[in-house]
Order: structure tokens, then sequence, then C-alpha cells
């Protein structure tokens, strides 16, 4: 098994917390094909270091990102979902996929590694490259309407790469939404003691959003939606889960210390 220095590392931490969270809470995520993968991963450092809120934060973020993928898929037909920093992320497998074709981008390594876990599947195109480059658009009818989706990658990097991204996808594709999850500026310094926690230190991360509506005015974007992560989780989990748990998700959510931006490029 190979280990990646850096952001590639991190593919591991969600994976954990989707198989952490498909045992203990299946009625709220439930996700078959990742626990299909808990032997490969390399060791249990990530699990020895989290805590059942790190876990659900993790997976927070992909039950409220499936729910949003699938009503764009539901409202758009012929589509493109389009993961950038795919990692072994495995929405293609829980999602009713329809007429939407699926896009898996990421490092080369890691869709190597990809390709080796998950292998390849029928309405599931790979594509190895990086992220800041476009070239990768080549690959992709951007005629068709198109959500792009973004989870847990643009933390590492800095605001001015962010917007010139955003920017530059305006100008690829013809109708275009993007979805990424992102943290307030505390929240930020709560999340990079989590990762050095986990032995990660050269991931840690940079990029937050104060106010929504602000970041849609400098990206010259229309805001569709803004949403906390755990509303569903506390009233599906409300007698489940820790006191702790349910205290840091309440102060997350009043804070808005990690929220999930939906926006139109135009």
């Amino acid at each position: 098994m190979s280990d990646f220095e850096g952001v590639a590392d991190t593919l591991y931490i969600p994976l954990s917390a989707r198989i952490y969270v498909s045992k203990r809470f299946p009625n709220y995520f439930f996700d078959e094909k990742s626990l299909e993968l808990e032997s490969k991963i390399p060791n249990d450092t990530i699990t020895k270091n989290s805590s059942e809120y790190t876990m659900m934060a993790s997976v927070a973020r992909y039950y409220n990102f499936d729910e949003m993928i699938t009503n764009y898929i539901n409202s758009h037909g012929k589509c493109n979902i389009i993961n950038l920093g795919a990692g072994l992320e495995t929405a293609y497998f829980r999602i009713e996929r329809k007429n939407a074709v699926f896009y898996e981008m990421d490092l080369p390594e890691v869709i190597n590694l990809r390709k080796e876990l998950l292998g390849e599947n029928e309405g599931e195109i790979l594509i190895a490259g990086d992220l800041f480059d476009l070239k990768w658009t080549k690959d992709i009818d951007t005629t068709l309407p198109s959500l792009i989706t973004v989870s847990g990658v643009f933390q590492y990097f800095h605001e001015n790469e962010i917007l010139k991204f955003i920017n530059g996808l305006k100008n690829e594709f013809v109708d275009v939404e993007l979805i990424f999850d992102a943290t307030s500026k505390g929240g930020l310094k709560f999340t990079n003691r989590y990762v050095k926690k986990t032995g990660n230190d050269s991931a840690l991360m940079y990029f937050y959003v104060n106010n929504c509506k602000e970041f849609a005015s400098k990206s010259d974007t229309i805001l569709i939606e803004e949403r906390t992560f755990y509303p569903e989780t506390l009233r599906m989990l409300s007698k489940d889960l820790s006191f702790m748990t349910k205290l840091f998700m309440k102060i997350a959510d009043s804070r808005k210390n990690a929220i999930i931006l939906h926006l139109k490029l135009k």
C-alpha cells in the first residue's frame, strides 16, 4: 500500500469516517463500498486519534453532499457530476445516478490507487490531473449542465487561488454550479489541531469563509444555498450521539464553523 505525503494522505481520513459511521449509525449513513475497503487502510492511526465528533463531522458533509447531488440529478436529467479531489470517495456507488455521468478527478497517484481499489465503472470516468490546471475539462462535455463538487479540498489552498480557479471554470462550462465545504476562521484552527493529531503535519489548511454572501460577491457568483452541517444529524441521531458530540455540533452550527456553499457560476 502506498503512503502519500501531504494533501493526498488525507484521503484515508474521510474513508475511515465513512466506515465508522456506517457501522455505528447505518440508519443515518450507510456506505457499503467503503466498508469493503476497511482492510486497505494502511494503519489505525486515524481511528485511534479521532473522536465521535470528528468522524461525524466528516460524514455529515457527505450526507449533505449526497442530498444536493441527488437534487441536481433529479432536476437536470442528463448532466455531469464532477468530483474534484475525488480521493477514495464513493458517492458514485451511493447515489442513484440515472442519466448523470460521474467524473472523478485527482492527482495521478491517487487515481492509480482508486483504480486499484475501486476499479473502473460504467458511467464513471477517472481523470488524473492538477485541480488548478483546467486541462482536465477537455475530457468532459462542457455543454451539458454540470455540477462540480469539491469536498474537503479548498481548505488546503489560499483564497486567491480559489477565486482564480472559480473564474477559470466560468470560461470552460456553459451551465455550471459548484458545491464545496468551508470552515470559518475559528473552525479552521480546530480543524488544523485535528489534522496535526492524526500525524499529518504537512496538510495544514488555509482557506476559510466567514460570510457566504460576501464570498459569492467576491467570486462574482450567485449563492443558491448555504447550509450548516448538522441539522439533520441532530434530528436523526439525537438519542444516539454522546452529549459532547451534540454540543460540539450545536456550537458549530450556531457559529457556522462548518458550512456548505452552493454557487451558480455566471
